[in-house]
């Protein structure tokens, strides 16, 4: 299968890997904490992905919402969004792609409504490519080391990622990968498509939440070109600055980081535990260390984005 590459056949003047090479890009915040802030129940094991089918309107408010926060890219909501998933709830292989293509779809039209209000806005669609453990809804994407070779782990992806391509994002969301076996996996899959990405690790201190060294987890990007960024992302805020300069220090590329809130994720209780630790002052430290796409994972919504606007502007 021949996919559009990222980023050509869209309205935005650069490419994504062009404007972080000359500056500082603003990702967009957490979905489900907007979309549970505008009245949605995200209760069941689909969690966001259900309101692709069920309320798509919700999902481009949410969009609009960051987007007119500052954000400059808009993440999909296809984070939780597979196959499997889709099947154990009746949704047929089909239809699972119509709601896949519909992520992005819904994410430019928020990005189109907001270069209406403002013409030379420069926007990227980052198509979301959540990890396993994601599908399981059990918290195992905070673990990793699911009993699946990188092989399986490729046959896994592989569907879900061409069914993402077609739909033509500027760049694929490899996001939340707990482990070095599953960024492997989605790394060789994505090369297969020619695809552009960025890779970011959920980590714990200077360690995948498998408990590898960061140095080995980002070493795997260095050298690929499809990879525009490496980096962090729903981890504890406090974690970023160190991982940051470790991506930076090991494959030289422009470097991802959106922490969550600092508050913990109980997968017994569905629920958000411990107190918000995020401060957007601490960007600047982030981007003295090499840090290029910056934005908020997790219990991180608009308000928060438009701060890190604002500190990005001075």
């Amino acid at each position: 299968m021949q996919s559009t590459r990222p980023g050509e056949s869209h309205p935005s003047a650069r490419t994504l890997a062009a404007a972080l090479a000359e500056g500082t890009v603003l990702l967009d915040g957490g979905l489900s904490n907007q979309l549970e802030a505008q009245g949605c129940d995200l209760s069941d094991a689909l969690w966001s992905a259900r309101l692709l089918a069920d309320a798509p309107e919700q999902i481009e408010a949410a969009h609009l919402a960051y987007v007119r926060a500052g954000a400059q890219v808009l993440i999909t909501a296809s984070y939780q969004a597979t196959f499997e998933g889709f099947g154990r709830y009746g949704i047929g292989r089909a239809r699972a792609e119509e709601l896949l293509a519909r992520s992005v779809e819904l994410a430019e039209a928020a990005a189109d409504a907001a270069r209406r209000e403002s013409p030379r806005r420069e926007i990227w669609v980052a198509a979301s490519v959540g990890p396993y453990g994601a599908m399981l809804a059990d918290g195992s994407e905070y673990r990793g080391r699911y009993g699946l070779t990188v092989r399986e782990l490729a046959d896994f992806h592989r569907p879900r990622v061409a069914a993402l391509a077609a739909a033509g994002p500027h760049v694929l969301a490899l996001e939340t990968v707990p482990d070095l076996d599953e960024a492997e996996a989605l790394l060789r899959v994505t090369e297969e498509y020619g695809l552009l990405v960025w890779l970011s690790y959920t980590v714990e201190g200077d360690r995948t939440r498998a408990g590898q060294p960061l140095q080995e987890a980002f070493a795997l990007a260095a050298g690929r070109e499809q990879v525009v960024a490496v980096g962090v992302n729903c981890c504890d805020p406090g974690d970023v600055e160190r991982a940051v300069e470790i991506a930076a220090a090991e494959t030289g590329k422009p470097v991802v980081a959106y922490p969550n809130s600092g508050e913990r994720w109980d997968a017994g209780g569905r629920g958000w535990i411990g107190e918000s630790t995020f401060d957007p002052e601490r960007v600047r430290s982030w981007t003295t260390a090499g840090a290029r796409l910056v934005g908020g994972c997790c219990r991180v919504g608009p308000g928060r984005i438009a701060e890190l606007a604002g500190l990005l502007e001075r």
